[in-house]
């Protein structure tokens, strides 16, 4: 790929604005859909300059640090400490607090009780194109139940406030004496730092921001729910149990063999063993499960061996309890050893390893299991066709990553109210961007339809066959209790392998969901995406790797096993996330991973159907055209056919070098019409515009169902007439390769023995006759004139339809 292109212009021939947006159509289908639906592209000025085309034509303005979003500009206050603060009530005390106030925008930092010399070091945010005011106030004041007391302030002229952008040093802050409002010096002296800066300023992600309340309310938001946050997925670990056997267990009732099973337990992943066949003191199981686990390690793998007595009743006889961190940790598929471990009888004993040791000669019921930590798989955490990552979990076997992948989220146009505030409707939105191990999470903006986030994010790039995900959610922890969830606007997918290296994509991308009620546009999201590769060499060659690690292929696991391990996969991430601050809810992180898109869904159904269809429209349009060139529909046609065949049949070396060349000619060809942008939702393809609204209602129903019997026995009947056409086909097909088998299986001794004289004759026929003639004859025969051709089907197939299936045998 040749490098991006930068084209360097004045700025008096930069003053026209950005032309507007243009929708642009991915799929051959997607036209049908409508327009406001479309993907549509922009030419935004950001931080590197403004971009056309893809290419970054730059002015004269200096390069900013975030070239993928817009440069703006903030004016930052740190509030570091105060001493020697003066006591204001009677009893001598003081209950110190600050705030920071530029024009109807103030910030308040925490408070503290009868503290005289406080430290916040809290730093405040007010965005620059909202000032109203050329001063600055920060006040200290006395927390009172009445009415807070002043007890000094710090004035700053806001044209004299120094401009800091990184990789300048931080500003240092300084000590300002407290003044009354006479402008007399007060006792006690305040610490603080004043400094315009941008979003690249080290400080922007902890600080509080202006933009996050409405003006002349500080205390509507807390800074937990708002700031943007950088999070990091807990690294997941398959832990692979074989309970192998027991050894001399001791049952309740010690005159009957115990019904023993054991149970594995990690969190909240429960698994139990088959019971054994024959009773006896020492069963044997030799079952092997998988689990998940996260680092670090907070659960410990419980092993229990219970005696089932009767219904619904189990005596414990023994546990084990092993710490995770103890286990042994392979990234290949060496042998583990296995280990004998003593049954305890409560978990405090299983816990207490110096009991352990000090009844090591006891008698005791053992249990023996081989348990290791399986670092050559990569534990699947999202659906596994928009999967971001899919290295193993072993470092050790980690490829150096072989790009950089950029985004800046702009902004968000044209959003729909969720919400109603002082009798207006309104939303507090935040994004959320994930790819491989890195969740991001922007600030949230306030009391706004049309937020503007610009902020800007890198990902190291180890597989182009990865996919990033976008999400937009209303944040319902403002104002309102922690149990509310947030509300999803949408999201946008995005894969790395469809983007051109060196570009720069700005678009506009339709937030659409599907409601039970059918889709709806809730507004827009314009993001600017930039793919740079490190070594051209090593990413073509990691189209020849394997998707999944080696062990996936060596030690496969089955479908379910998938299932049920990236279920629990997803609720350990959503777990860790959730304690994070500000918290990553669990509504957000089974969004943006589709945990439920395994769950069947008629439209998914028809959706999939379609999609094979397309796939196969190449082979039935080939077909009938080769229907046609056999019924001499186009004379011309039929003849050239007949005249490439011929060639072909005669130089059958020409075949293959032919075929390729063709295709060769194919892809040069369609370079020129080559798709420019990513993809994105379409509707059509989704069948989302033409489904029904129960269809909808039953998608988004509850597993297990939870409507009324009438509902659910009717979505059975149209379950079991769907399957019923399904079955029928599959039948078909089955049908048909046992007549193939039956052909020489005798089932029908005649039509096997017509068939083994063809068979015989065909033999010393092509024996005796050159290849190229039998071929020719036969494609000849195959394209005769519709002349020469009968209405009623050809011998080999009527001989093909009397052959037996097992059909018959069928209940």
């Amino acid at each position: 790929m040749p490098p991006q292109q930068q084209m360097n212009y004045g700025a008096h021939e930069m003053k026209s604005g950005p032309p507007p947006s243009r929708a642009v159509h991915m799929f051959p289908g997607s036209s049908s859909q409508p327009l406001d639906y479309a993907l549509k592209e922009t030419s935004p000025f950001l931080g590197g300059g403004r971009i056309v085309g893809g290419r970054v034509i730059r002015g004269d303005r200096p390069t900013s640090t975030y070239d993928l979003v817009e440069q703006m500009r903030f004016l930052f206050v740190r509030v570091v400490k105060a001493r020697d603060l003066p006591s204001k009530d009677a009893t001598g005390s003081l209950d110190p607090f600050v705030e920071v106030k530029v024009g109807n925008y103030k910030g308040i930092t925490k408070h503290y009780e009868k503290k005289q010399n406080p430290e916040w070091n809290q730093v405040f945010a007010f965005s620059r194109d909202t000032l109203q005011s050329s001063v600055l106030e920060v006040v200290v004041k006395d927390k009172d139940l009445v009415k807070d007391d002043s007890v000094g302030f710090v004035r700053f002229d806001l044209n004299e406030v120094p401009t800091r952008v990184p990789p300048d040093s931080p500003l240092a802050p300084e000590w300002y004496r407290l003044e009354d409002k006479k402008g007399e010096k007060k006792k006690g002296e305040l610490m603080l730092a004043v400094w315009y800066g941008t979003q690249a300023d080290e400080a922007f992600p902890d600080a509080w921001h202006s933009d996050a309340i409405a003006p002349g309310d500080s205390t509507s938001v807390s800074p937990t729910y708002i700031r943007s946050k950088v999070y990091h997925s807990p690294r997941l670990w398959y832990v692979r149990v074989n309970v192998i056997e027991a050894q001399d267990l001791v049952p309740a009732d010690k005159n009957s063999f115990p019904d023993a099973y054991v149970k594995v337990q990690i969190g909240n992943q429960i698994l139990k063993t088959k019971p054994v066949q024959n009773r006896n003191m020492n069963p044997i199981w030799n079952e092997e499960f998988m689990l998940v686990a996260a680092e670090p390690f907070e659960d410990h793998l419980i092993f229990s061996v219970e005696d089932r007595v009767g219904p619904n009743k189990d005596d414990a006889i023994g546990k084990v309890v092993i710490s995770l961190n103890s286990v042994d940790r392979r990234a290949d598929d060496r042998t583990i050893r296995s280990r004998w471990y003593n049954l305890e009888r409560s978990f405090s004993d299983a816990m207490d390893g110096d009991r352990a040791k000090k009844d090591k000669d006891k008698f005791r019921s053992r249990l023996h299991v081989c348990v290791c930590l399986d670092g050559g798989y990569h534990v699947l955490d999202e659906s596994t066709q928009y999967s971001s990552d899919l290295r193993p979990t072993a470092k050790q076997l980690w490829k150096p990553y072989i790009g950089v992948l950029e985004l800046g989220i702009l902004n968000a146009d044209g959003l729909q109210p969720m919400k109603t505030r002082e009798g207006k409707g309104t939303l507090d939105t935040y994004c959320v961007a994930k790819y491989g191990h890195k969740w991001v999470r922007t600030r949230t903006i306030v009391n706004s339809l049309n937020p503007k986030y610009n902020e800007q994010y890198t990902w190291e790039v180890y597989d182009p066959a990865t996919v990033l995900t976008v999400g937009v959610f209303d944040n319902s922890q403002i104002g309102g209790s922690d149990n509310n969830r947030d509300n999803k606007i949408g999201k946008v997918r995005i894969r790395i392998s469809t983007l051109e290296t060196g570009r720069v994509y700005t678009h506009t991308y339709p937030l659409l969901v599907l409601h039970p009620s059918g889709v709806k546009k809730l507004g827009e999201l314009h993001l600017a995406i930039r793919f740079s590769s490190t070594s051209m060499v090593n990413m073509m060659f990691q189209y020849s790797r394997p998707l999944l690690p080696k062990m996936h292929y060596k030690r496969p696991l089955n479908v379910m096993q998938q299932d049920i391990l990236r279920h629990q996969a997803v609720n350990i991430v959503a777990a860790r996330l959730g304690r994070a601050e500000p918290p990553l809810r669990r509504e957000v992180v089974e969004y943006m991973s589709d945990a439920n898109a395994h769950l069947w869904s008629m439209r998914r159904s028809k959706v999939n159907f379609l999609r094979l269809t397309s796939v196969c429209s190449g082979l039935f349009a080939a077909g009938k055209w080769f229907g046609e060139v056999c019924m001499w529909k186009n004379p011309i046609t039929t003849i050239l056919v007949h005249v490439l065949f011929a060639m072909l049949v005669c130089f059958p070396e020409l075949i293959l070098p032919t075929v390729f060349l063709y295709m060769f000619l194919v892809g040069i060809w369609n370079y020129r019409y080559r798709p420019r942008y990513p993809p994105h939702m379409n509707t059509s393809l989704s069948c989302a515009d033409a489904v029904s609204t129960d269809e909808l209602d039953e998608e988004f129903e509850s597993f297990p169902a939870s409507k009324s019997s009438d509902i659910v026995r009717m979505r059975y009947d149209r379950l079991r007439s769907v399957a019923g056409r399904i079955q029928t086909v599959v039948g078909d097909i089955a049908s048909q390769g046992e007549r193939l088998q039956s052909l020489l299986s005798w089932r029908d001794p005649r039509a096997t023995t017509i068939f083994v004289i063809l068979c015989l004759v065909a033999a010393i026929v092509l024996y005796v006759t050159p290849f190229q003639l039998i071929a020719l004859l036969s494609g000849f025969y195959i394209m005769r004139h519709p002349r020469f051709r009968h209405k009623t089907p050809p011998p080999p197939i009527n001989f093909f339809r009397r052959l037996p299936a097992r059909t018959d045998s069928m209940l």
